[in-house]
């Protein structure tokens, strides 16, 4: 093992920090959604095509882990110094993907959420071609992420036009 692959105290903490940034986003989102899921969500039409609730919570829990691991290796190569834009636009995307949820859940504005969730994508892209461009395997675990959000702001359609 050459010493740029070794993990050092720095750079485990780094992870750890990532993934604390990442999980508060995922927390206070689904504080957010919490009661909108129970009470008004069942009350809307739903898209043939709109997965069962039990699969959300998996999903984007696999999805904010690859998030992390990779924001944190960027930041472990390049530091903020090195990719403020991309690091920088990675914490853009990471507020736009909470404000979706305040949007649609806690607002429950639907079409307003549906013009932020395009928003997003892009950023999310954006995000995507910054890191692809610094570590390919950084921009790759972007690639489920931007997917599914694509798939997300689909079914955000579908519930603006029945609802």
């Amino acid at each position: 093992m050459n010493r740029s692959d070794a993990i050092s105290w720095r750079d485990l903490r780094g992870l750890v920090l990532w993934l604390a940034l990442v999980l508060v986003v995922a927390i206070i989102g689904g504080l957010v959604t919490r009661s909108s899921v129970t009470d008004w969500y069942p009350q809307l039409v739903q898209p043939d095509f709109a997965p069962p609730n039990a699969v959300f919570g998996p999903v984007w829990t696999l999805l904010y882990v690859l998030m992390a691991y990779a924001a944190w290796r960027i930041w472990r190569v390049h530091g903020f110094r090195g990719a403020p834009w991309a690091l920088g636009l990675f914490l853009v995307q990471l507020g736009l993907n909470l404000l979706w949820s305040i949007l649609f859940f806690g607002l429950q504005q639907i079409g307003l959420a549906l013009f932020e969730i395009v928003v997003l994508w892009f950023a999310i892209l954006a995000t995507l071609v910054l890191f692809w461009r610094l570590d390919r395997i950084a921009g790759a675990l972007l690639l489920p992420y931007l997917a599914w959000v694509g798939f997300a702001a689909f079914l955000n359609h579908a519930f603006w036009v029945l609802n």
